[in-house]
Order: C-alpha cells, then sequence, then structure tokens
C-alpha cells in the first residue's frame, strides 16, 4: 500500500510540478526494549509509537510501518522546510515517555529525509537515499534527523571498502594492542591496565577505532575482532610474565554478540590454558545494553565467566536507562564512570551529582568505581573527595604500544600527584 500511495503521490507531484518528501524512522535502541521487557510489550510500544506519529501529520500524509521498528512518512507536496518541521515535530512529541506494562519509556528515534526530485524520481530510490541518511543519523548518535545528500553514497561505498580491508586486517596482522595505564586515584600507582585496539593500515596508516569499531559492530566482524583482542592481551601477559615483570590485570572490552555465545567460556578458558595465565589476569569489561540483553543465554556466560574466575566490569556507566536490578543478579565486579560524567564535572553541578550517586551505589554494592577519562587535577580531586577508587585518563597516561607500557612496571611513568588538601572547586 505503502508503495501504491508513493507511486500515485510522485505522479501528482510530477503533474503539478510539486516536490515531496519521504521520512525514514528507526527507534534507538528498541531492541534492547524489546528484550528487556518482553515482546509483548515491545509491540504495546510499537502501536502508541503508530499512533504518536498519525496525531503529527496531515490527513493527505502516510504513516507505514515497513517492519520491526522502522516507520515511513509520505509527505506529498513537502519540500526539504516541510520535511525538517516534521522531522522537528516527531524528535519533540518522543521526548514524552511512554507508559507500557506500568513502565515509564523514555524511547527517541532517528530519522533520514529523502526530497522529490532532488534525492530520487522513484519510490525505490527515494527509500534508498533516505534509508542512507538514517544511517547517518545512527552515526551521528542517534535522536536527530539527517538530509540525505549525495556524498553520502559515497561515503556508503568507502564504508563497504573499509569493511572488506578490515576482514583482511584482522588475519594480516595489521592490529595492534595497546594499553592504557589504571591508577589508583590517591597516588597514581598503577592497579591495572585497559587493552584497545589500533588498525596499523598499511597505505593509510594509524586508523583510530573511532572508524572502524562502528563498521565492525555493523558488519558481525566485532566477535572476530573481540576474539582478537583476547588472544593478543593473553599473549602479551604472558610474554611480560616470562620477561619477569609484575603480574597485571588487563581489562577488555567485548560486544553483547560474545557473551550469546556459549562457547565463549571454553574459548576465553583455553586461551588462558595456552598462555599459562590465571582468571585474574584478565577483566571484562561489557556495557548497559549488554546487560539489557542480558537473556538466559548471556546470563548463564556471565555466570559461568564468574565460576571461572574473571572479574566482569560495566563500561559507560549511567548511560543506559534500564533497570538497576542487574547489579543484584549478574556477577559484576566493578562500575566504570563514563567520561561524559567526568568532562564536566568542574563546571556542571548535575554531573558531580551523578558522579557521587554512582559512587555510593557502587560501594555499597561492594563493587571497585572506576573513572573514566580524566584529564585534569580538578577532575581527580573532585573523585577523589568522593570516594572513587580507581581512574584512568590522559591526566596519567594515554593508550601505548606494549613496549612503551613497560616503564609502568618499574614506576618511571608514574607522575608524582599532588595530595588533596583543599575541597574540590563547586
Amino acid at each position: 500500500m505503502l508503495a501504491q500511495r508513493a507511486e500515485l503521490a510522485l505522479a501528482l507531484a510530477a503533474r503539478r510540478d510539486e516536490e515531496l518528501a519521504l521520512l525514514f524512522l528507526d527507534l534507538d535502541r528498541f531492541k534492547e526494549v524489546n528484550d528487556s521487557l518482553g515482546h509483548a510489550e515491545g509491540d504495546a510500544l510499537l502501536v502508541q509509537v503508530a499512533a504518536r506519529l498519525k496525531s503529527l501529520l496531515r490527513g493527505s500524509d502516510t504513516v507505514c510501518r515497513l517492519g520491526g521498528d522502522e516507520f515511513v512518512l509520505l509527505l506529498p507536496d513537502a519540500g526539504r522546510a516541510g520535511a525538517t518541521r516534521v522531522a522537528d515535530k516527531v524528535l519533540a512529541a518522543f521526548r514524552e515517555p511512554f507508559v507500557v506494562a506500568g513502565h515509564s519509556l523514555r524511547v527517541t528515534v532517528s530519522i533520514g529525509a529523502a526530497i522529490y526530485p532532488h534525492d530520487g524520481a522513484t519510490f525505490d530510490d527515494l527509500l534508498k537515499n533516505a534509508d542512507t541518511a538514517l544511517y547517518r543519523a545512527k552515526q551521528d548518535g542517534r535522536n536527530t534527523q539527517v538530509a540525505y545528500a549525495r556524498e553520502m553514497n559515497v561515503t556508503a561505498v568507502e564504508r563497504l571498502v573499509l569493511e572488506s580491508e578490515l576482514r583482511k586486517a584482522i588475519e594480516a596482522g595489521e592490529l595492534v594492542a595497546y594499553f592504557q595505564p589504571k591508577v589508583y586515584l590517591a597516588d597514581g600507582r598503577l592497579a591495572g591496565a585497559e587493552a584497545l585496539v589500533r588498525w596499523r593500515h598499511p597505505a593509510r596508516g594509524l586508523i583510530p577505532p573511532g572508524q572502524f569499531i562502528p563498521v565492525a559492530e555493523a558488519s558481525g566482524l566485532i566477535v572476530a575482532l573481540g576474539d582478537w583482542m583476547l588472544e593478543a592481551v593473553c599473549r602479551q601477559l604472558a610474554a611480560w610474565r616470562a620477561a619477569g615483570f609484575p603480574p597485571l590485570t588487563v581489562a577488555v572490552n567485548l560486544a553483547a554478540r560474545h557473551f550469546r555465545d556459549l562457547e565463549c567460556t571454553g574459548r576465553i578458558q583455553d586461551l588462558l590454558k595456552a598462555h599459562g595465565l590465571p582468571p585474574q589476569a584478565v577483566e571484562l569489561e561489557l556495557t548497559e545494553s549488554t546487560l539489557l540483553d542480558a537473556g538466559a543465554r548471556t546470563t548463564e556466560t556471565l555466570l559461568a565467566l564468574q565460576q571461572l574466575g574473571i572479574e566482569l566490569a560495566i563500561d559507560d556507566f549511567g548511560t543506559g536507562y534500564s533497570s538497576l536490578g542487574y547489579l543484584k543478579r549478574l556477577p559484576i565486579a566493578a562500575l566504570k564512570i563514563d567520561q561524559s560524567f567526568v568532562r564536566d564535572l568542574v563546571t556542571d553541578p548535575d554531573d558531580r551529582i551523578l558522579a557521587a550517586t554512582i559512587v555510593t551505589l557502587g560501594h555499597s554494592l561492594g563493587l571497585t568505581v572506576v573513572a573514566e577519562g580524566v584529564e585534569t587535577e580538578e577532575q581527580r580531586h573532585i573523585l577523589l573527595e568522593q570516594g572513587c577508587d580507581l581512574a584512568q585518563g590522559y591526566l596519567f597516561g594515554p593508550p601505548v604500544p606494549a613496549e612503551r607500557f613497560v616503564a609502568w612496571f618499574d614506576g618511571k611513568a608514574v607522575r608524582p600527584l599532588p595530595p588533596v588538601a583543599s575541597p574540590p572547586v563547586a
């Protein structure tokens, strides 16, 4: 029916020399809501979303659900300005929560727009280009609108090329593990490290993870990338131990798909055994969204990893919108305060309150609390006053290759830190 209405609307637009807008909408992180509350509640949310969209549009417009959480709005006699106004109305309307099964849910939406005749002469072309713009909206952080531009097709081709090259890079040894120190806030002594992947491309040089991690996630290569990181970290830890350096715990961030794999625990156990490492040598970091996705299979994997002796930490804590019940039922050992809260600690009272709340919550549950992205003495002072345990960030040291990280073992890389003698800046 959408295709039929679009063909008719396009024919009328051509005859009248008018524009026509097509908006492609996708609910942000709908799968997390679906999996955490159940499919019936997810369906109920979709019904409410459809009703809210219909209430925003004219009688001559069309609202269509393509499938899953994807919706299309067909807006006859609407150009770029009209499409922008409608998209703004949708984004504003979604700021109001949806009530599903007694839960108040704040659901955001990403929107891509294509305009006839500028962005396509046929329904298929408009739909494809609106979808391309939607992908860009997701890349831009979600909860936003993006209008299609021709250069986006070039970007899409570049993304496919990068995906193909990344697949080869994993096999060709182009990836490198960097290590960022994790220190005690009080004195800057080494407490552990986080392993971060870098890609040394033979032609482009060092490619930052922000460019290829999203490609790995979208293409499914994220599991192969995580497996590579685990192998690289275990190999490096074994080499450091063989060289006589003291034992070190290194954190590795794994994607949600890893924890849904029932063989994940066995593979990690085999890796540790092959390199002669105890389970305490590796810590696994997972995001809050992974815990939202913690069905029976994920929970079973997490419990098996705990029984193996591997500690689990929640990365980017505080950025999700889930119930905190998982902190009680899942084997979590540490919380990491997201760097978005740390960045404005000195100037934003709300961020200070959020950081203090996370520290208090973590300690009340017997968890270690780690602050990410600490870059200034003022941030360190505030976190220390709040009782935060550990930290990482450029104040202490950037991620570096293994051969440079060894300076931390003998204390040469430790920078003396002044004591906290005064209250933090208000």
